[in-house]
Parts: structure tokens; sequence; C-alpha cells
């Protein structure tokens, strides 16, 4: 699918869903996002194809968007491009700390026998071996990672989260959603902020 007839899909799936789109960074996302992980790799960076929605009563923005950047060069200082969806979503009835959790790989596991930082949960064994958590506010994080948000993970694979304050973002690197699957990662994007947030979220 060309970058056009992707955008075209996205824009048909806004008008379904009731929600505002925009091809191009209308809204300056990235004055919210530049302190996360994904958005402060490599160059020539670009978010594009925005959904939005709003909950004025509960002071809820939800945003569903393509990121990508590119990194590394070779011959002919060629760089590889990494495209990704991202759920963003910004509530008041957050207050996360801020942590980095993504699928845990060969070389976080040879970090841990250096010391090197991985919040683990003991009761949750498929959750510990399966990502990589970090965090500079433990105690914090394992009172948010209650059973039910661990229980998700174990189940679902392959996502990284981010949070920070009223922010959080979900996604799966190098993963570009279809039209069709977007509405299962803004389900899933929601249920995890009600599952992390002090007070129930409403409806978007």
């Amino acid at each position: 699918m060309n970058r056009s007839e992707r955008t075209q899909r996205l824009e048909q799936f806004a008008y379904r869903e009731n929600m505002q789109f925009s091809e191009t960074d209308s809204w300056s996302l990235f004055t919210y996002l530049e302190d996360f992980d994904l958005f402060q790799k490599g160059r020539r960076k670009k978010i594009s194809n925005i959904l939005f929605s709003s909950d004025v009563w509960m002071d809820t923005k939800l945003y569903v968007f393509d990121y990508e950047y590119r990194r590394g060069k070779g011959k002919n200082n060629r760089r590889k491009l990494y495209q990704q969806t991202v759920f963003f979503i910004q509530s008041k009835q957050l207050a996360l700390p801020e942590f980095f959790m993504q699928p845990e790989h060969f070389f976080h596991k040879i970090g841990a026998y250096l010391g090197i930082e991985d919040i683990d949960f003991k009761e949750f064994p498929t959750f510990s071996n399966r990502y990589h958590l970090k965090s500079d506010d433990e105690e914090r994080i394992r009172d948010l990672f209650e059973p039910s948000v661990t229980r998700f993970f174990t189940v679902e694979k392959d996502w990284c989260m981010e949070g920070i304050g009223f922010y959080l973002i979900l996604y799966k690197r190098k993963r570009l959603f279809q039209d069709r699957s977007i509405s299962n990662l803004i389900s899933k994007g929601v249920q995890l902020c009600k599952l992390m947030q002090e007070d129930e979220l409403g409806q978007l």
C-alpha cells in the first residue's frame, strides 16, 4: 500500500469513527512527545496520518498516528527507515511515573547479570521474561503494574509502552497497523489507560 492509499483509508476510517483527521502534524505533537524514548531516536522524524478524538468532560485527548524515522548509514549514506503506528493518550486522570517497557531480548538478559535495571515481578514470571521494564520510581511502578496490567501483557506480545505524567503511548516497533486493526489498537490503549488511572475514564 502506497502512502496516498494509506492516507485515504485512514481518513475514511476517521470519518466512520467520528474522529478528526490530519495528514500532517497540525497538533504539533512533537511538543508533547519529545521526552519519550521512541521520539529521541534517529533523524528525519515525521508524524503523519493523525486520528484524533477528545472527551471534554473527562479532559482526555486521544491520538493515533504514523511515526517514522531513519537510523544508521552505509554506502551512499543510506539510512534504514523505521515506521510504526502509535497510540497516544493525554489524560488529567493519569499520574504516571516515567517508565519505558519494551520486549525483552538477549542483551537485556545479559544486562540483568551486570546489574542493569529491570523491574521484575516474581508472581508474574511470564511477564517478567517477556518484557523489560525500567523506571527511576520502582515503588510507584509496582503499584501501577497491578495484576490486571501484568496479566494483560502476559497474553499480549511485542508491545512497547511509555508513560510520563499525563501521557501514555503504546506501539509495536516497526509495525504499521492497517485501518482494519486500528480499532483494536485503540481499544487496547483505552483499556490500559483505564487500568492505570486514578479514576475511571469515560467513553471517548
